[in-house]
């Protein structure tokens, strides 16, 4: 991951990165069809993953392969490993390859997230019990979501 964003083939325009059970059937496929019926080639878990393939090494290859990633935080995105895992690869491709983020706000404020107050304490508080012997892999998933929490994006409060 040393080439820089221009010289990088994108398979993808974007990484849809999200907590399924908050938003699946209702923000991100609204998204996603948004997208695509403008011709932008989105990557969805559930709509791009090939049947065989490692789910985590295909969602790193796929986060590496798009141009932007846009992440959608969610009340209980913290609570999934996957969403951490994911938001700590998009992180350092902003970083190494220059991928541009995109922050959604989903019903959560940029401050909660920069901060990991409530609805994310928990979550992290959790993660810290169940990693207690790796929790420099709980540091790495805080400090992703401290620089997501920086990024401008957009903040939807009481979005329907």
């Amino acid at each position: 991951m040393s080439h820089a964003s221009s010289s990088k083939v994108c398979k993808y325009d974007i990484f849809l990165s999200f907590r399924g059970e908050d938003t699946r059937r209702t923000f991100v496929s609204h998204l996603y069809n948004a997208l695509e019926q403008r011709g932008i080639h989105a990557f969805k878990d559930d709509e791009r993953l090939e049947t065989g393939k490692s789910i985590s090494a295909e969602l790193l290859k796929a986060i590496e392969e798009a141009r932007f990633a846009v992440v959608i935080f969610s009340k209980s995105y913290a609570s999934s490993r996957w969403c951490l895992e994911e938001l700590a690869h998009i992180i350092k491709c902003k970083k190494e390859l220059e991928q541009i983020v995109i922050p959604v706000f989903y019903d959560v404020s940029p401050s909660d997230v920069r901060h990991q107050n409530p609805p994310f304490a928990d979550s992290f508080s959790q993660h810290e019990v169940n990693y207690k012997d790796d929790m420099e892999k709980v540091q790495r998933w805080r400090g992703a979501f401290v620089e997501a929490g920086k990024i401008s994006g957009y903040h939807l409060h009481n979005f329907k």
